[in-house]
């Protein structure tokens, strides 16, 4: 959701490395997940935040108990949302010359929200449990066909 090495669309990269003292300090239930970057609007929880080899990988879990976390899982499972972006403080970075390029070396996680546009075009949801509602709507009706196929199965040379 947050990929090392790449410059998002404010002029910042993130290096790798640059969560690790953050999450070995607060973890992922330090980290808050939000709605549009508004801290008014928590949605839901992180499961897992963690560094693997292209960035930061997280899991989370909106709560449908909240009105905002359902709307949210409606619009992810439709397709209608899908960036995510992190809110932080840098803890140490560094601007290249020449290009004005912000290095962000570590970064004081405070929370991740799902947005409807990231400023790291390519931070996105990847997966949602349940799938889209169009696709198991589909899927469940195939499997039903499929039922009904098997216990009542067409003679050969069709109707007549």
């Amino acid at each position: 959701m947050s990929l090392f090495d790449v410059v998002d669309l404010g002029r910042d990269r993130v290096r790798r490395g640059a969560f690790a003292k953050c999450l070995a300090k607060r973890g992922a239930q330090g980290v808050r997940m939000l709605w549009q970057h508004d801290p008014g609007e928590p949605i839901g929880v992180w499961m897992s935040i963690e560094e693997d080899g292209k960035g930061l990988l997280v899991q989370g879990r909106l709560e449908p108990a909240v009105e905002r976390g359902r709307a949210a899982l409606a619009l992810l499972r439709r397709g209608a949302l899908d960036g995510l972006s992190i809110g932080f403080r840098a803890a140490r970075s560094a601007v290249e010359r020449g290009t004005r390029i912000r290095d962000l070396v570590e970064i004081d996680l405070w929370e991740i929200s799902l947005v409807t546009f990231p400023m790291l075009p390519d931070a996105r949801v990847a997966r949602v449990k349940g799938g889209r509602p169009d696709e198991d709507r589909a899927a469940s009706l195939m499997r039903r066909a499929a039922r009904t196929l098997r216990s009542n199965p067409v003679k050969r040379g069709g109707p007549r």
